[in-house]
């Protein structure tokens, strides 16, 4: 039996609540439906991204943070080419462009060979992305430290007003993690099924929103692939969604984005 990441619960059927979206009608069509995720900028901050890998079929570019005691910041930035050092930015990228195949893919890493970084890195991959002007950035991680709540929150906050949509997934694990606890990020966490662009609302926060991540067939190292179960695979379907709308329907903000996935939701009245 898959054990299933923390606050998973909260999006079983028998525990969701009706929610009111927005009143587009056909909203699920309005969003998505002919998009193909063109002109969008999708950074992926994680562990890298194998770009030869068939199910992610090339990237735009990317950087990589990698920490260096010597340096002022305590961390070097490296733009231009690098590898994955795990396989878990390749299931993340490969998932994107499995759903929305005309996004382009940016690799921002700040993870190591033990899918561990610190705080530092993961606030300069994200202000990164922001400078960039990515569109959606993709962060399948959080931080536990309470040192990086404020900074990370400022950054988060940074790329609310500069249109960049944060989507981010909730830690395995209870407790707080950030920035998936910000109101001004798209937060995400997994529930059971085969639908790839299902979701599901929860009306009782701090994490908003269910996609499918469970026992989910990923790309991975060595251009293999893998059965994975994570909050971490959940944030790239929302992502992949986000792009889909916002090619469709650029003027959208990051606000209006958040609106339109709850009334995509399918336990959205609007939905």
């Amino acid at each position: 039996m898959t054990l299933t990441p923390a606050w998973s619960g909260a999006f079983d059927r028998g525990s969701l609540q009706e929610v009111v979206g927005l009143p587009i009608e056909h909203v699920r069509e309005w969003a998505f439906a002919g998009a193909t995720g063109a002109g969008i900028r999708v950074a992926i901050v994680d562990s890298g991204i194998d770009a030869e890998h068939p199910r992610v079929g090339g990237i735009a570019g990317g950087v990589a943070f990698e920490l260096d005691p010597s340096a002022e910041l305590g961390y070097v930035e490296r733009e231009g080419p690098h590898e994955d050092l795990v396989g878990h930015g390749t299931a993340c990228a490969a998932i994107i462009r499995g759903l929305a195949p005309e996004t382009e893919i940016y690799s921002v890493r700040v993870l190591g060979a033990n899918l561990k970084g610190r705080g530092a890195l993961l606030h300069a991959g994200v202000e990164w992305s922001v400078e960039r002007g990515m569109h959606v950035a993709n962060l399948s991680l959080s931080s536990k430290s309470d040192a990086m709540f404020a900074p990370l929150h400022e950054v988060a906050d940074q790329a609310y007003f500069a249109g960049t949509v944060l989507v981010c997934a909730a830690n395995n694990l209870p407790g707080p993690t950030y920035p998936s606890q910000y109101a001004s990020v798209v937060s995400v966490a997994a529930r059971p099924g085969d639908e790839e662009m299902t979701l599901a609302y929860n009306a009782h926060p701090p994490v908003e929103f269910g996609a499918r991540g469970i026992d989910v067939d990923v790309a991975w190292a060595d251009r293999g692939s893998i059965t994975a179960t994570g909050n971490s695979f959940a944030a790239p379907h929302v992502s992949a969604m986000v792009a889909l709308m916002r090619s469709k329907h650029p003027w959208l903000t990051p606000l209006q984005v958040k609106a339109v996935l709850q009334a995509a939701s399918i336990n959205s009245l609007a939905g």
